[in-house]
């Protein structure tokens, strides 16, 4: 009798124990993920701001840029907030109307205003970057040239930004920052990581990338292989800890204004009536042009010639075989002193994995319908060129009314111009060509130049992989939750077995 009551005294003690236990138990690990949720929350951002003005050959474009103050060494964190475009012509067309720059960025700027807030006007830098088009004004003035930006850096120095100065870019700057803008939006300098980040990841290719302007075209991408050829073509990067030997050329006077301004030069030289039958122009298009405008540019001075009149006749006669050949002839391909050239003597490696084709690679190919699928053939665009360029004038003025009349009149021109540059000039095959994508934005940023020159402007991209970062709130959140409910999970079965044991290996048996 007694012994059975010391026993039930016993049973009854262990079980409240087991109970105390049980209810401390659950209480740790309520307390763990509360302490988590709580104290690992993502701190209010602080924002800084930055502002590049992309002074191009036909117009300017204002672009503001948004990342966290405390973020700004992690790749992907710099994001286009704002686009402004400019009202008028590139700032070239202002070299003899230095006045009218006076209020060429007021709206723009204005606008800046608005979304930086004034606090931070101070510090937020302002660039402007100059392209094409006013690499060609130095070429024939350069005392005009130096007056134009005079003239838009006293503009922009008024405001209360951090004005840092308005220049000229290289073509092979042009170029370099374009290449480092899409990869670092796409992520490619970085290792891509394995399993909520906690692993080593793996090296990424780069894209190649390829800008289109109206004055000049770059490409640029990193080859296969290194080579001795042409050092002036190439330019070494150290970012997140990796080299990079980059290969950049800007061809000055192939952008697509200027590319048609040399081939009107070229085939007018064969008129001797002031008509000039132009395949590259629809059927029953017409237009005059006046000789002296023809050779204002110095892309077509090697064309120049006295005429017998003064203005000829643009007749379209919409053949897109004949255009093509036409094009063919701006490339001069008949020599080359290195392995392998693009056109002009100009030295290019092997074009080899996926390129970015943005600026007016994308707006032609665009209007051509040829962005929205995802694998598109060289068969596909000259057959498109094909149909297009057949198109009567009048036919495709109704079918396109909101267009304006100067751009859709050369859109057989420029999609025959962008075919030929990259088979002919720049030597994609068939299925090389298709791993072209043609874009406009990287998840909402602009894919140019602007990105990648304010990014080596501000030290955004370091020279070394950044110290490992501790793990995001959202895998820290996880990893808490994970391990508590492992720790409760445990508990639970221990308490099981610590109760009753031989039940528990009774089940086993």
């Amino acid at each position: 009798m007694e012994g059975t009551k010391d026993s039930n005294v016993k049973r009854f003690c262990s079980q409240h124990i087991l109970v105390i236990l049980g209810f401390s138990s659950v209480i740790a690990v309520t307390a763990l993920i509360a302490v988590g949720l709580s104290q690992n929350k993502p701190l209010p951002e602080n924002f800084k701001y930055g502002i590049v003005l992309d002074a191009g050959s036909t117009h300017t474009n204002l672009y503001i840029y948004k990342w966290p103050a405390e973020k700004k060494n992690n790749t992907g964190v710099v994001q286009e907030v704002e686009e402004c475009k400019v009202k008028g012509p590139g700032v070239a067309k202002y070299s003899n109307k230095l006045h009218a720059l006076e209020t060429y960025l007021i709206a723009c700027m204005e606008r800046c205003k608005n979304v930086v807030p004034r606090s931070l006007h101070p510090e937020t830098p302002v660039y402007l970057g100059a392209t094409a088009g006013m690499r060609l004004l130095r070429m024939q003035n350069e005392h005009l040239a130096h007056s134009v930006l005079d003239e838009v850096a006293k503009s922009l120095s008024e405001y209360s930004f951090d004005f840092q100065g308005a220049r000229i870019l290289s073509g092979q700057e042009e170029g370099a920052y374009g290449w480092i803008t899409i990869n670092y939006l796409l992520g490619k300098f970085v290792e891509k990581s394995k399993w909520l980040g906690l692993m080593a990841g793996e090296r990424q290719s780069t894209f190649g990338a390829m800008d289109l302007g109206g004055a000049s075209t770059q490409i640029t991408f990193a080859p296969e292989s290194h080579t001795a050829e042409s050092p002036d073509n190439f330019i070494n990067f150290r970012l997140y800890g990796k080299d990079y030997s980059v290969y950049t050329h800007s061809f000055l006077c192939y952008g697509k204004d200027e590319a048609l301004q040399q081939k009107l030069a070229k085939d007018i030289e064969v008129s001797s009536n002031g008509i000039l039958k132009d395949p590259c122009f629809h059927l029953g298009y017409a237009k005059l042009v006046n000789v002296s405008k023809l050779y204002t540019s110095p892309c077509a001075k090697r064309y120049e010639k006295t005429l017998p009149f003064d203005e000829f006749q643009i007749q379209g006669t919409g053949n897109y075989q004949q255009c093509r050949q036409s094009v063919l002839e701006l490339f001069n391909t008949s020599y080359c002193p290195y392995s392998q050239c693009a056109f002009n003597g100009i030295f290019l490696p092997p074009v080899k994995g996926n390129f970015g084709a943005f600026s007016a690679f994308y707006f032609v190919m665009q209007f051509l319908n040829l962005t929205s699928t995802k694998v598109i053939s060289q068969e596909m665009m000259s057959e498109t060129m094909r149909k297009y360029c057949s198109r009567p004038w009048q036919e495709v003025r109704t079918s396109f009314p909101e267009v304006h009349e100067k751009f859709l009149s050369e859109y057989c021109f420029a999609g025959t111009y962008i075919l030929s540059l990259l088979l002919q000039g720049y030597h994609f095959t068939d299925s090389s060509f298709k791993d072209i994508e043609f874009m406009r934005e990287i998840e909402g940023n602009s894919a140019g130049w602007t990105l990648g020159y304010m990014l080596n402007l501000t030290n955004m991209i370091p020279a070394e992989q950044p110290v490992t970062a501790p793990l995001s709130h959202s895998t820290y959140v996880f990893l808490m939750v994970l391990f508590s409910l492992i720790l409760a999970v445990a508990l639970i079965i221990g308490l099981v077995v610590f109760k009753n044991p031989s039940y528990f290996w009774k089940e086993m048996v």
